[in-house]
């Protein structure tokens, strides 16, 4: 009788012992792809911020002239075939006119022309502008000396005034009417300020859409989050550094408004579009809005229309509304106040719609 072999045993791996993770590689296309797509985004966001800057260039800056019709044409012709379009010339009717368009911001600078010429300027504008007029001051002197020195000549030779007589030296004086404060004195902190406003907004938005719930509470919370915000970065840009000027509490409105606008449009976003929202909102704030906003340079020198276009977004509206607020408050803020407002207004109806719309999603899965 034939006894059969007993069968192999095969090692039963227990329920309990773990199993090796499997690991899922992602396919070489698209990484290869991802790794391409994110080398582009670094070039749109360098272009972004070096673009409005390494194209920037003088155009139709707005300057007043103020003198005897006369003079005043004759300088407006010179300007015009030495300077091309890097001035927006109007006149203005007496020195105080002058004045008065430079504190309005009707215009950014003014020659005075007379027996003392001047040049107007207003270091609150930025230091591009500043150092602008500082320049035609010296070219202005030196074409009034030079007719001075001709008129004297003419003089001599038709005997009108005795040999070796020298016209007087002409000194044009440049005038800041408008000058920075001694705590902000070369500008540089309300420049730099506004990258941070900027910042603050998005950090709020995003933080606010990914951390709660509810399209109220959201709404809520941007609301409590741009004044707190406000209060405290007003406190440490004007109550601490002395960056900002003027009223603190009406300051603090424009910052508020300004972080609220920002915030409520991403919130906004990311409630209609879901995660993605929140990159589209960061894009349009950072990567087009504060490029655009002028705020280190005048908006003329921004390529056009670009500079005109920028003050239409958040970062460029609030670096102007707090500029005026500080340092021209007899300008016309109207503009600024209501661009913040209605990017506000855009983003509380987002956030409104982005409800309403999840309601109905759900409502459908039901």
């Amino acid at each position: 009788m034939t006894t059969a072999a007993p069968a192999e045993t095969v090692p039963v791996r227990p329920d309990s012992e773990p199993q090796p993770p499997r690991v899922v590689h992602t396919p070489w296309g698209r990484a290869i792809v991802l790794a391409l797509g994110a080398g582009v985004a670094v070039v749109v966001i360098l272009l972004a911020f070096l673009w409005p800057t390494v194209t920037s260039s003088v155009k139709e800056l707005p300057l007043a002239i103020a003198g005897d019709p006369a003079t005043v044409s004759a300088v407006q012709s010179q300007l015009e075939k030495s300077a091309g379009d890097a001035f927006d010339l109007t006149t203005a009717s007496s020195r105080e006119d002058a004045v008065h368009l430079i504190e309005t911001r009707q215009v950014d600078g003014a020659i005075v022309l007379g027996e003392q010429p001047e040049v107007l300027t207003a270091s609150a504008n930025g230091a591009a502008v500043s150092q602008l007029l500082g320049q035609l001051a010296t070219r202005l002197q030196a074409q009034v000396q030079q007719q001075a020195d001709a008129a004297v000549q003419q003089a001599v030779a038709a005997g009108k005034a005795p040999a070796g007589t020298k016209a007087p030296t002409v000194t044009v004086t440049v005038t800041d009417v408008v000058p920075l404060a001694s705590t902000d004195a070369r500008g540089l902190g309300l420049t730099a300020s506004s990258f941070p406003l900027v910042l603050g907004g998005m950090i709020g938005g995003i933080l606010i859409s990914i951390l709660i719930a509810g399209s109220w509470r959201r709404l809520s919370a941007v609301a409590v989050y741009a004044v707190a915000g406000g209060l405290a970065v007003t406190g440490i840009l004007q109550g601490w550094f002395g960056v900002l000027q003027g009223d603190f509490w009406l300051n603090a409105l424009a910052v508020s408004l300004s972080m609220f606008a920002t915030a409520a449009f991403i919130v906004g976003m990311n409630a209609l579009l879901g995660r993605i929202g929140i990159a589209v909102g960061a894009v349009v704030t950072v990567l087009i809005g504060n490029p655009l906003s002028s705020a280190a340079q005048p908006l003329q020198f921004v390529a056009a229309p670009w500079g005109a276009v920028g003050q239409w977004f958040v970062p460029g509206a609030s670096v102007s509304l707090l500029r005026d607020l500080s340092y021209f408050p007899q300008a016309d803020a109207s503009f600024p106040w209501l661009v913040l407002a209605g990017w506000a207004v855009v983003g509380g109806v987002a956030m409104v719609a982005g409800h309403f719309r999840n309601q109905e999603v759900t409502e459908a899965a039901a």
